[in-house]
């Protein structure tokens, strides 16, 4: 183990909400701690301020007396970077900004011992730039803590250019040590999982802005069919869309404008207007009125089921439906050859979203994807105005028969679940590939930093190693921006999915 010692010092600067955060992450570790701030008595208020927190452990009974009383014991405060001169590690929290991180780094690096590791807990900024003007960029790391620092698990630990391994392997297991879940990344812009959720929040507000369904309706069918906690709409008012907006610019513009990560127009005018969330009272949803009730998700009225279907070809992920039409007393006859789809009495076929539009076919309606096709308890229908509405009526009576509400949306290719899930899939695969971090690093970091069902990984080889592809490649011929083009990494794991199957 090369973890920092308990007996060593762990100095923090910056004190704002993550600085103390941190700290007391390092305290309830056994370090002695040391917070620095370049605002006059700031150091202070902070330490009251994470004493106050300890107190209130002892209160809930999650921290006794005397480990409260040690910890507070460890707790002192610097009113000059020379008294940093003992740290093991500093940790710094400030501003975003690079040349002020830059001057403080290179103000530590006459101050500490040559051993002691410099980390900053930078979200936005590259880790290489930062440590660019050190003498010994060798010892910088980024450890970026998640908020609140004390509650979430998940560590980034990135390596800059020209972090040293021993280095960046001595902040993996301090953070292990201190009792966090440590991931390892290359210096990518938006680390792993700022570049990777990037999907979650572009594809959503994508359906919006093509008029496919409205944020609430979104929301729900993410949540209660895709198995994510919220949906994006309403999460980002809770983050504060100028802060969700900036990062997905920021990403946007270290990725050299790719079409990848192209922000949402959408949002930036949700920004302009000052409608920033939760904070301001007013964001997608409304919350200045406490007596305001959120918009209801958009849900069909009931419709009769069929009684009979035919299912043509595997259904593939959604396979679990044949069991539960039967159960749910629906007579189901099974044809090998061609689909997949399921017939219904008038003709009409509902087929698994694949990235096409019901408007390339006769009479299609589209469901969506489920983490769980049993445990749903919400389906998203497509159709197209030339579908017939016996088509769609067929389909929701069919899935409410199963005892799910649905929402039918517009003519959405890849719906909004599906193709959400692929480009996740997509860039975590791009991102493997290019050596960002290993495919366990990255469905960690996704799964408990913003605690998506499962990781991007585990969802492609639950789904098949060729479905992102084949979805992908479909919506990129529907719309050609390079957005929706898969990745190289893709089309070789898709390629050696099919050559395996052949």
């Amino acid at each position: 183990m090369t973890a920092i010692d308990r007996a060593r010092t762990v100095a923090v600067v910056g004190t704002g909400t993550m600085g103390q955060g941190i700290a007391q992450v390092a305290l309830l570790a056994g370090h002695p701690v040391r917070l620095y701030d370049a605002g006059p008595g700031r150091a202070r208020e902070a330490a009251a301020t994470v004493g106050a927190r300890l107190d209130r452990l002892v209160e809930k009974g999650r921290l006794g007396r005397e480990d409260a009383a040690g910890a507070r014991a460890r707790l002192h405060t610097a009113d000059d970077l020379a008294e940093l001169a003992d740290a093991a590690i500093v940790v710094e929290a400030i501003v975003e900004h690079l040349p002020v991180k830059q001057q403080l780094f290179t103000a530590l690096e006459e101050v500490v011992a040559e051993d002691c590791l410099l980390a900053t807990n930078t979200s936005s900024l590259s880790v290489t730039a930062v440590a660019g003007p050190l003498k010994n960029p060798g010892r910088f790391v980024g450890m970026h803590f998640f908020n609140p620092a004390p509650l979430l698990p998940l560590v980034e630990v990135v390596s800059g250019f020209a972090t040293d391994e021993t280095s960046a392997t001595r902040a993996w297991e301090t953070a292990a040590a201190w009792g966090k879940t440590p991931v390892r990344c290359a210096d990518t812009p938006g680390f792993i999982v700022n570049r990777i959720a990037r999907p979650f929040y572009a594809e959503a507000f994508a359906v919006y802005e093509e008029q496919g369904a409205d944020p609430a309706t979104i929301d729900a069918v993410l949540r209660e069919s895709g198995g994510f906690k919220m949906g994006p709409f309403e999460l980002t008012d809770l983050i504060g869309q100028d802060v969700n907006e900036a990062v997905s610019r920021s990403v946007w513009e270290s990725f050299f404008q790719s079409p990848k990560f192209v922000p949402s127009l959408a949002q930036r005018r949700l920004v302009e207007s000052g409608r920033l969330g939760r904070k301001s009272g007013h964001g997608w949803f409304p919350y200045a009125d406490a007596g305001a009730s959120k918009p209801a998700p958009r849900t069909a009225g009931p419709q009769d089921a069929p009684e009979a279907v035919t299912v043509v070809g595997d259904l593939g992920h959604a396979a679990a439906l044949v069991a539960m039409m039967e159960e749910a007393g629906i007579a189901v006859e099974r044809v090998e050859a061609g689909g997949p789809y399921i017939e219904l009495p008038g003709e009409g076929q509902l087929v698994p979203a694949d990235g096409r539009t019901s408007v390339e076919y006769a009479d299609v309606v589209y469901f969506d994807l489920a983490l769980d096709y049993r445990g749903a308890t919400r389906i998203a229908l497509s159709a197209s105005e030339d579908t017939s509405a016996r088509a769609v009526e067929e389909a929701t009576g069919l899935f409410q028969k199963l005892g799910k509400d649905v929402s039918v949306i517009g003519d959405v290719p890849g719906m909004i679940v599906a193709r959400t899930v692929a480009m996740l899939i997509d860039l975590a695969a791009d991102a493997v590939a290019r050596g960002v971090a290993s495919p366990g690093d990255i469905d960690t970091a996704m799964r408990l930093g913003v605690n998506y069902p499962l990781g991007p990984v585990e969802w492609s080889a639950a789904l098949g190693q060729d479905w992102a592809y084949d979805l992908l490649k479909n919506l990129h011929e529907c719309c050609p921006t390079g957005r929706y083009a898969p990745s190289l990494a893709l089309h070789r794991q898709a390629f050696a999915a099919k050559e395996e199957g052949a």
